[in-house]
């Protein structure tokens, strides 16, 4: 069965690699190391991917675990930090994304996402409301890699599994979509996406980037 829609993941799939300045800016609001970042970064991120923490909560959890003292404009200051690092955007796939469109392929963002994160997304980029069809996490209360989130993808998607090439940069939400019969391939660069696309035979079914 032909393909008929391909489904992006957002983070490090249409984006390029978090802003390096935000970055340091959370480092240097908090006192935090690189290393202690990242680990308190990650503690509760699933819960604000859900929709269980806002933004300013995420980043108020962060400051009480790591037992900071920092004010409410700091904390504040964090989750703008935060929300601008994820913009930042992978030109090549875009393209693609637009060849894709031309041969009548549906196009779909399924992305684990808070709040905060996608307001800046949406203030920053207008071409992020032109997809088919956009599931945020924190939306619609599930994040990858449960397995509700990929049944309503493709029920507002309107095709079958084999129909729908997913595409992630981690490797469990790839899995989690094979497990449902979806196609995936975990992205890593254009030219190693093109190769996969290739190898597949997908090439027979939808343009190369």
């Amino acid at each position: 069965m032909a393909l008929r829609a391909v489904v992006f993941d957002y983070g490090m799939v249409l984006s390029n690699p978090p802003s390096l300045p935000a970055r340091d800016q959370l480092r240097e609001v908090s006192g935090l190391t690189e290393d202690e970042l990242e680990r308190y970064y990650w503690k509760d991120r699933h819960a604000y991917d859900r929709g269980d923490l806002t933004g300013l909560e995420f980043w108020q959890n962060l400051v009480q675990d790591a037992g900071l003292a920092l004010s409410k404009d700091q904390i504040q200051q964090l989750n703008r930090h935060d929300a601008k690092m994820w913009t930042t955007v992978n030109q090549e796939m875009l393209e693609w994304r637009n060849m894709l469109i031309q041969r009548g392929i549906k196009t779909a963002i399924l992305s684990n996402m808070g709040d905060a994160v996608l307001e800046s997304i949406k203030e920053t980029f207008r071409w992020i409301e032109d997809f088919d069809v956009l599931i945020w996490s924190y939306q619609i209360r599930m994040a990858k890699p449960e397995p509700g989130i990929y049944e309503h993808l493709l029920e507002k998607l309107g095709t079958a599994p084999e129909e729908t090439l997913f595409l992630d940069d981690k490797l469990e939400n790839i899995e989690a979509a094979r497990r449902l019969g979806i196609v995936g391939l975990q992205f890593s660069t254009v030219a190693q996406l093109r190769q996969d696309l290739i190898s597949s035979g997908l090439d027979a079914d939808i343009p190369l980037p």
